[in-house]
Parts: C-alpha cells; sequence; structure tokens
C-alpha cells in the first residue's frame, strides 16, 4: 500500500490514538477472478455502502470478532477487463482487503486487492504537504547546513492540524494551566465553543490562539455548554501542553 501515513514526533504522539478514530479514503484496483458485466459490478459495490459487518483477516494484529464499520461512500470509478478501479471512503478500522473479498464473494467470482493507495487519512490528504522519505532527508539535510526552519516546516507539521477534524472547545488563559495539571475543564473556564458537540463526543481544547491544550470527552452538547455557569462540561483525557506554559491563575 502507498500514500498518506501521518508520522508524529515528541510530544505530538500523544495524538495519535484520536487520529485512528478519523476516517480513511482510499483509491484502490481490484482483481476479479471471472468477468463480471460492468453494471452488476455497480449494482453489487453500491450494496457495501452505509453499515456492513466485517471479520477482520487471519493476519489482522487485531482479535478476530465480527464488527460493524460505516463505509460512507464506495464508487466505481473504471472497469477494464476484471480490473475495477475504485474509490472508498470508510470509517477507521476498516479492512479494504477484506472488502474487497467480500465484494467478491457477493458477485460470485471472488476477488482480490491488486493495489491500494491511501489517499486521506483524518485532516491529511495528498495535496496537505504530502512528502517521500527522500524529502525528509533532502530537507532535513538543507535544515542542518542552514538551520533556517522554513526547511523543518516543509516536512513537520504544527501538532494542531492533526486535530482539525475534530470538534473545539477554546478555554480562557486562566484555565490553561489547571488543564495541564489534568483538571476537568468546567463552564467557567470555557470562552467558546464550536456547533454540533454532543455528549461523549472527543473534543479538542484549544486556548484562545489555537494552540493544543489537551483531548477530553464532552460531557454535555454545545447548546448546553452555552448555558452553563458551572459543572464539568468536558472531562479531560489526554494532556498534550507542558505545564508551566501558561501562568498558573488557580489555587
Amino acid at each position: 500500500m502507498t500514500g498518506v501515513l501521518p508520522v508524529a514526533l515528541e510530544e505530538a504522539t500523544k495524538i495519535i490514538q484520536a487520529l485512528l478514530k478519523a476516517g480513511k479514503e482510499y483509491v484502490g484496483v481490484m482483481k476479479l477472478h471471472e468477468s463480471v458485466p460492468d453494471k452488476r459490478i455497480r449494482e453489487v459495490a453500491s450494496e457495501f455502502q452505509g453499515k456492513i459487518y466485517q471479520k477482520p483477516p487471519a493476519r489482522a494484529s487485531v482479535k478476530r470478532a465480527l464488527r460493524v464499520r460505516t463505509i460512507y461512500y464506495l464508487e466505481i470509478l473504471e472497469v477494464e477487463g476484471r480490473n475495477v478501479l475504485f474509490k472508498v471512503g470508510c470509517e477507521a478500522g476498516t479492512y479494504i482487503r477484506k472488502l474487497v473479498h467480500d465484494i467478491g464473494k457477493a458477485l460470485g467470482c471472488n476477488a482480490h486487492m491488486q493495489e491500494l493507495r491511501r489517499i486521506r487519512a483524518g485532516p491529511f490528504t495528498e495535496d496537505s504537504g504530502l512528502v517521500t522519505l527522500h524529502d525528509v532527508l533532502y530537507f532535513y539535510s538543507k535544515w542542518r547546513e542552514t538551520k533556517e526552519i522554513k526547511f523543518l516546516r516543509r516536512f513537520i507539521m504544527p501538532m494542531e492540524k492533526t486535530l482539525e477534524f475534530l470538534p473545539k472547545v477554546y478555554i480562557k488563559d486562566s484555565a490553561v494551566d489547571a488543564i495541564c495539571h489534568g483538571a476537568h475543564l468546567t463552564a467557567p473556564g470555557i470562552a467558546y465553543v464550536e456547533t454540533g458537540i454532543k455528549p461523549m463526543d472527543t473534543v479538542a481544547i484549544l486556548t484562545l490562539k489555537g494552540e493544543a491544550v489537551g483531548l477530553g470527552t464532552a460531557m454535555a452538547s454545545t447548546e448546553e455548554i452555552l448555558k452553563a455557569t458551572h459543572g464539568i462540561m468536558i472531562k479531560t483525557e489526554r494532556v498534550l501542553m507542558p505545564r508551566g506554559t501558561y501562568p498558573k491563575m488557580w489555587k
């Protein structure tokens, strides 16, 4: 497989678990073992959109238990003989190789995955700074020679970029260091929130400057948070900002 693979460095490794839950998008080639009419291929493929049951393949690193995954869309882009070019957007944890296998079974001819390329992982796409290992080596060498930060920025993005797919809660400066010490976020510490937050959603906690402070679980909806004057609104699950970055304003 080729394509987009986000790599976290140092403190940013703390957000990998959140990124793993983000949706993915792929393009691939499915090889049919027998010839099937184009119309039939498209009909069967459309049946695999929405929620599907899937058991991880034998070589998977997770327990082989039947589970539900969501296929947001599955487009057949081109059919040439027994080669089928497709594009799929799916929930994290979906095995595309198994999806192709199951489509082949449904077609009654069997199929296997010939090629696969991930074109999106959460907020990262092929157009948002994708680099090769050769690019990394080149820009790192240029930075070693010149010490100009612009070369590092060619392949290292701010940690906050990874959090773009999460709903956000912006907090007052007076609440930042408390969150950095693991405190839960109460209503008085919230400056404003994004719309669409529901209870139990994972949210990004940011400063008013847009700096990542932590990750948390919402205890209320956006509307309830805006009306609240006291009580825990966000349970802090993961602290991202080092303690002492903002002055201590709590007792």
